[in-house]
């Protein structure tokens, strides 16, 4: 029997094969599950074209989670699929302009920081909320982070927005506990994902993890990541919520 036997999960943010989302979605349907893929716009054409690299066929939906036309049709697309509804949700999620990257924190204008806030935080509210209806007895909602308790070099406005994305999770957890709906967080360390790519600097994540892991850590390695959200989506963890677990060789735990 795997993790994920029965269970439907929806996993967004797979655009290429090197992503965490898109083995996170290998993994699921290796444990069990059957998976739906979100896309949109000008990414869908590459989400279809990794989806074919995966164990089985899965079915891709349109989502941009800043168009509320696509949150309030999230229901109908996954139920023309899953007509029991979802087990579980994945947000893999994230984007800031440029000029909120790179050392332009004290120059950065509200509206690229707005952008990034609402792309990579409020985006978890609004998926929840979108699928919330899907879930029934429960689910649980898994989104992917990077360590917010630090500032981090050349990650600026996005690190702001992942430290309001995990107290997001926090006030979700406590809102939705009731219904038996699980949120929490997978903290990774530095993946060379595409998202990865267009931080400036990332070279210095390498050799800051390279230096203060205590568990030998590989920048080309998305699987020890997935394999947590798989395991928080399983019900292997049913009275876990408003948590994140740290996949980063242990570079949290370190001092200077």
């Amino acid at each position: 029997m795997g993790l994920l036997d029965g269970k439907k999960i929806l996993v967004t943010g797979v655009l290429t094969d090197s992503s965490i989302a898109f083995h996170i979605a290998r993994l699921a349907q290796e444990q069990g599950a059957q998976v739906v893929l979100s896309s949109y716009g000008r990414v869908l054409s590459l989400t279809t074209r990794i989806a074919g690299r995966l164990p089985h066929p899965a079915s891709i939906i349109e989502l941009d989670v800043t168009n509320e036309a696509d949150l309030a049709a999230l229901e109908s697309r996954v139920r023309a699929h899953f007509p029991d509804g979802l087990d579980g949700v994945v947000h893999s999620i994230g984007f800031a302009p440029e000029a909120a990257l790179g050392g332009n924190f004290l120059n950065t204008s509200w509206d690229d920081v707005s952008t990034a806030m609402h792309v990579s935080a409020y985006s978890l509210k609004s998926l929840t909320m979108a699928a919330k209806p899907l879930f029934t007895g429960g689910g649980s909602v898994v989104g992917l982070d990077f360590d917010a308790t630090v500032a981090w070099p050349k990650y600026d406005w996005m690190g702001v927005a992942k430290a309001a994305l995990e107290s997001t999770s926090r006030y979700l957890a406590r809102d939705l506990g009731a219904e038996n709906i699980r949120v929490n967080l997978v903290a990774a360390g530095p993946i060379r994902t595409m998202a990865a790519k267009s931080i400036p600097g990332f070279d210095e994540f390498e050799k800051v993890w390279n230096e203060r892991a205590p568990l030998a850590w590989d920048v080309t390695d998305p699987v020890p990541a997935a394999q947590a959200v798989v395991a928080l989506l399983s019900d292997w963890f049913p009275k876990t919520t408003g948590e994140i677990i740290h996949v980063d060789g242990g570079v949290h735990a370190m001092g200077a």
